[in-house]
C-alpha cells in the first residue's frame, strides 16, 4: 500500500491544531463561530497554494457533522456535478448535511458555476470553493452574493517553522535537523506548507543522521518563486515595479524587476510597461525617456533572454532615476473628460475649412491666417469651453 505524502499525514483535523490564519480562526472570528454553532456557511476561500484551504473545508464539514464531498474543477464536469447533487438529495432524505468542496473553482465556466445556485439557495448543499485567483474576476457574481469570501494569507516563516517542528516531532524524532536547515526549508517554501513538508520529507529520506542546509538544497533544488504569470502575483509585482519607478526608488525597482525575471516573466511585457511609464509618468520632464524605453523593447525583442536582462535593468534604472512629470497625463484625462461631457459641441466656424466661396461667405475660416503661433481673436476652443484650462 502506497504511503501518504507527509503533507497529507500532517493535515490538521480540528481548528485548534491549525497553524496560521488567526484572522479567521481566533475566538469570535467567522470560522470559529461556524464551528461553535455547528452551522455550515457557503464560503469562497481565496488564498495561495499551501495556505490551508482544503484543510479548513474538511474541518468545517467535520465540525458541523456534514458529509464532505470533494470535486476538482480541473478534472470534473457536468456529470460529476449532477452525481454530487443526487447524492446530496439522498443525504437530505437522511437528514444529513452535505458540504461540497470545489477545488480550483475558478476553472469552472459560468454555466457550471450557475448549476450550484439553486441547490445553495435551497440548502441542499453548502458550497466551499477554493481558488488561488481573485474571485472578483473568476467567480460569477450570483455565487459570490450567496457566499462569504475569506482571504487566506501565505503562511509566515514562523508559522512554517512551527509546522515543520510538529512534523519532525511526530514523524522524524530520530532525525537531527540543524536549525539552519529548518530555517532554509521555511525560507524556500514561499509560505506554502505543502512545499515545506515535501522538502522536509525528501531531505529526511536523504539524510542518514543529520539534516543540513546542503541536504535541503539538494532536496529542494531551487526556491519556488511565489509568482504566477497568470495570477494575482503577476499584477501585484508589476504594480509594485511601476510604483517604485514612479517613486524614484531604484532599489525597489530593481528588486521587483529581478523577481519578475526570476519567475520567467515575458521580458516584452516588462518592456511594454516601461514604454507606457515613460510617457505616463516621465512625460515632458524627460522627452528622451520614451525613445529609450522603445529602444529597450526593440532590443529585447531581437536579443531574447537571458541577455535582455542587461537591457531591462539598464532602462529600469534610468526610468526610476528620471525626473517625473504627469502634466501631459493629467491633461489627457481632463481633455478626455471634457470630450465625454461635450461630445457634440460644434467646431467654431472660424476654424472650419472653407474650400468653396459659399462657405467663405458664411464665415468659415474667417480671420484665420496660416502663420506660426497665430492666435485667433476668438480662440480655438468651442464657446462653451473657452474658459477651460486643460494643460497646466
Amino acid at each position: 500500500m502506497q504511503r501518504q505524502p507527509l503533507a497529507e499525514q500532517m493535515r490538521p483535523t480540528t481548528l485548534d491544531n491549525v497553524i496560521g490564519q488567526s484572522h479567521l480562526l481566533a475566538k469570535g472570528e467567522l470560522l470559529w463561530q461556524i464551528a461553535k454553532n455547528k452551522e455550515p456557511v457557503s464560503l469562497i476561500l481565496w488564498g495561495p497554494p499551501g495556505s490551508g484551504k482544503t484543510t479548513l473545508a474538511r474541518i468545517i464539514a467535520h465540525e458541523t457533522a456534514a458529509e464532505f464531498v470533494e470535486l476538482s474543477a480541473v478534472t470534473s464536469g457536468k456529470k460529476d456535478i449532477e452525481k454530487v447533487i443526487e447524492h446530496a438529495r439522498q443525504n437530505w432524505n437522511l437528514q444529513l448535511r452535505t458540504v461540497l468542496f470545489v477545488d480550483e473553482i475558478h476553472r469552472f465556466n459560468k454555466a457550471q458555476q450557475d448549476a450550484f445556485l439553486p441547490h445553495i439557495e435551497s440548502g441542499l448543499i453548502t458550497l466551499i470553493g477554493a481558488t488561488t485567483e481573485n474571485p472578483s474576476f473568476e467567480v460569477i457574481t450570483p455565487l459570490l452574493s450567496r457566499s462569504r469570501v475569506l482571504v487566506l494569507n501565505p503562511l509566515s516563516k514562523t508559522e512554517i517553522i512551527a509546522i515543520l517542528e510538529r512534523a519532525i516531532a511526530t514523524k522524524f524524532s530520530a532525525k537531527k535537523i540543524a536549525p539552519e536547515a529548518l530555517d532554509y526549508i521555511a525560507e524556500l517554501s514561499g509560505g506554502d506548507a505543502r512545499v515545506a513538508l515535501g522538502n522536509l520529507e525528501l531531505a529526511c529520506s536523504m539524510a542518514k543522521k543529520e539534516i543540513t542546509p546542503e541536504i535541503v538544497k539538494i532536496a529542494a533544488q531551487k526556491k519556488v518563486p511565489g509568482y504566477d504569470k497568470k495570477g494575482d502575483q503577476h499584477y501585484d509585482v508589476i504594480s509594485a515595479f511601476i510604483k517604485s519607478m514612479r517613486g524614484s526608488d531604484v532599489d525597489a525597482t530593481l528588486y521587483y524587476l529581478a523577481r519578475m525575471i526570476d519567475a520567467g516573466e515575458d521580458p516584452k511585457f516588462i518592456a511594454r510597461r516601461m514604454i507606457i511609464f515613460a510617457s505616463e509618468d516621465i512625460g515632458l520632464a524627460g522627452n528622451g525617456a520614451l525613445g529609450l524605453a522603445l529602444n529597450a523593447f526593440q532590443a529585447v525583442e531581437r536579443i531574447g533572454m537571458p541577455e535582455s536582462s542587461y537591457i531591462l535593468f539598464h532602462v529600469a534604472t534610468a526610468l526610476a532615476q528620471s525626473k517625473k512629470s504627469r502634466r501631459t497625463t493629467d491633461a489627457m484625462y481632463k481633455a478626455t473628460n471634457l470630450a465625454d461631457k461635450y461630445p457634440n459641441t460644434p467646431v467654431p466656424i472660424h476654424l472650419r475649412n472653407a474650400p468653396t466661396k459659399l462657405m467663405k461667405d458664411l464665415g468659415y475660416s474667417k480671420d484665420y491666417r496660416w502663420e506660426q503661433d497665430f492666435k485667433h481673436p476668438k480662440g480655438f476652443l468651442p464657446d462653451e469651453l473657452r474658459d477651460e484650462i486643460i494643460f497646466n
